[in-house]
């Protein structure tokens, strides 16, 4: 049995705090980036028709936008007409890279921070990296 009112406050507060730990470290729908941080990936853009868009990098697809779902925040690269293929009228794919926080669970982009866009060739080189049909 307990011997002090100091005793039974320690036991409870020590609950309290060890219960709150988990909540506190992953919470769903929080970023899957380390600590929520900014990474930085190359890749493959692909924008195929109205406000559909993703990147492919050595680490696979990252949906960064679907029609009427999921749209990250922030704004997608500037291609110059060198730098883009289209396949779709205006739409199609170019080579980029984005700064950005995402979620590893779904492969959604969260937000970007910054993005530009690459010569062609940068990626066409790049052996991880398919080149979009």
């Amino acid at each position: 049995m307990l011997k002090t009112a100091g005793e039974a406050f320690s036991i409870v507060l020590s609950f309290l705090v060890l219960s709150t730990v988990p909540l506190a470290s992953r919470q769903p729908g929080l970023p899957e980036s380390p600590g929520g941080q900014w990474e930085t990936r190359c890749g493959w853009f692909s924008n195929p028709t109205p406000a559909n868009a993703w990147l492919d990098d050595k680490d696979g697809e990252w949906i960064i936008g679907v029609q009427g779902g999921h749209q990250a925040e922030g704004d997608w690269p500037a291609f110059k007409r060198r730098q883009w293929v289209a396949t779709n009228h205006s739409y199609g794919y170019g080579c980029a890279c984005l700064r950005v926080r995402v979620n590893r669970e779904t492969h959604e982009v969260l937000e970007i921070k910054s993005s530009y866009a690459r010569p062609l060739a940068a990626c066409r080189k790049d052996r991880s990296l398919k080149q979009p049909k």
